[in-house]
């Protein structure tokens, strides 16, 4: 076994693990209901007393908690602890709604710090590497807590931010960064840039941890071959902490989940019945140990399967594979249930980058639907023609969605770039609402 940052933890045999969340479950509900006004009325709502959670068998006993949950108690209402032990917050972006506050107390950042140190020593890190953090800092959880867990690993951590292009290949360049950390469609414009500029030769890269949007199989490679590097997947949401919740090793099949901190389980998104292993529903996670934002059974969104199967690099935490979607980003367009990662796929297979943005409308009482895919380099140097090329794009959106989407061939640079969170979707049915 080799770069385990907590082998003792990490390595848990299944048994231990769950006597270890069943101590800190018991611990954690007695706390919020002691502690929180708002859990202590949805238990009492259910019939449920902190005395009737013996373990991690009655898990399924408590009541579920919904992101409207969190919107409707903003700012205080879900706070486990007086504010005075509160030391920083970090928030969503409330691009859909009044904004989701997180509290952390010290002990809280330090056990999230921990979380991504672990993720950055999976994907190779030690003291000897330079992270680039190119994650947004501020309200978003992105920068610090890869920023944090670089500090844990002892690598010297460049906290660079998102944005400004030509600052960051400079820094990527003379400091000889090893390790990025940014969204995926970041790493991909960064790669595009590198290539364009002809700097393959003078980029240090080894790795690189990629999250905080959705991102494909296909585009995993497409930036692996650009960048010239092993690029891991890392997952985590601003309710329960932050990135690191779960995050690849070298086998990258799957997401370990820092079981020991999160416990997760998958439901039914219509029934709330728990599924078991190895089947695709909604992701569902309890806080085990955070104090200040202490989340029971929160709902994600977020669909995916778990599995215990062993994995080679010897961690025996739950793994859960790459969210396919999520069930309130899902797009139903001509009755049928479509997901953006479906469309990526299809266009990477095809040799298009992760240029590209899908444009939804309504005439009268149809939808339409178009997506807008830029050519590569390669492409324009053999002088392909579009038509022959979106007509391909046609033909393999159809076989995959089962309907018809129009697509449009631009010329390279002509779709804004993201120096953060990448807009794939426009979705201008909503206007008409």
């Amino acid at each position: 076994m080799k770069n385990y940052f907590q082998p003792e933890i990490e390595t848990m045999p299944l048994e231990q693990l769950q006597a270890l969340q069943s101590e800190r479950l018991v611990a954690q509900v007695k706390h919020v209901y002691e502690n929180v006004a708002f859990y202590r009325g949805k238990m009492d709502a259910a019939g449920i007393k902190p005395e009737d959670i013996k373990g991690i068998e009655d898990l399924h006993k408590l009541p579920f908690i919904e992101k409207d949950d969190l919107r409707d108690q903003y700012p205080y209402g879900l706070l486990g602890v007086p504010l005075s032990e509160c030391v920083r917050i970090q928030s969503t972006s409330g691009t859909t709604g009044r904004r989701v506050v997180a509290f952390y107390t010290q002990a809280d950042i330090d056990l999230w710090d921990e979380c991504c140190a672990r993720a950055i020593v999976a994907a190779g890190g030690t003291k000897e590497d330079v992270v680039h953090v190119c994650y947004g800092y501020g309200l978003f959880t992105g920068g610090p807590g890869l920023n944090g867990g670089s500090h844990k690993v002892g690598s010297l951590t460049l906290p660079m931010s998102s944005g400004n292009t030509d600052r960051q290949l400079q820094f990527m360049e003379d400091l000889g960064s090893t390790i990025l950390c940014c969204t995926p469609s970041y790493a991909a414009n960064l790669g595009e840039t590198i290539t364009k500029r002809g700097l393959k030769d003078k980029i240090k890269l080894k790795a690189g941890i990629f999250g905080a949007e959705p991102w494909t199989e296909e585009m995993r490679h497409d930036i692996e071959k650009t960048l010239g590097i092993k690029a891991y997947d890392i997952y985590g949401l601003t309710e329960i902490s932050g990135p690191g919740v779960s995050f690849e090793c070298e086998e990258q099949a799957g997401m370990h989940i820092q079981e020991d901190h999160f416990i997760p389980e998958i439901i039914n998104p219509k029934t709330g019945e728990v599924l078991p292993e190895g089947e695709v529903g909604e992701l569902v996670f309890t806080c085990i140990t955070k104090k200040a934002f202490p989340l029971l059974r929160y709902r994600t969104r977020d669909l995916c399967r778990l599995t215990r199967k062993p994995c080679s690099c010897g961690r025996t935490h739950i793994r859960m594979e790459k969210p396919k979607g999520r069930s309130d980003d899902m797009m139903v367009v001509k009755g049928v249930n479509v997901w953006p990662s479906q469309i990526e796929a299809v266009l990477l297979n095809q040799g298009f980058q992760a240029n590209y943005q899908i444009v939804v409308d309504r005439l009268g009482n149809n939808d339409t639907i178009e997506v807008q895919v830029e050519l590569t380099p390669d492409m324009v140097a053999a002088n392909a023609d579009k038509e022959k090329l979106a007509a391909g794009v046609v033909a393999g959106l159809k076989s995959m969605l089962g309907i018809k989407v129009d697509v449009k061939v631009v010329d390279p640079m002509t779709i804004v770039r993201s120096e953060g969170k990448a807009v794939r979707v426009v979705d201008k049915r909503n206007l008409y609402s």
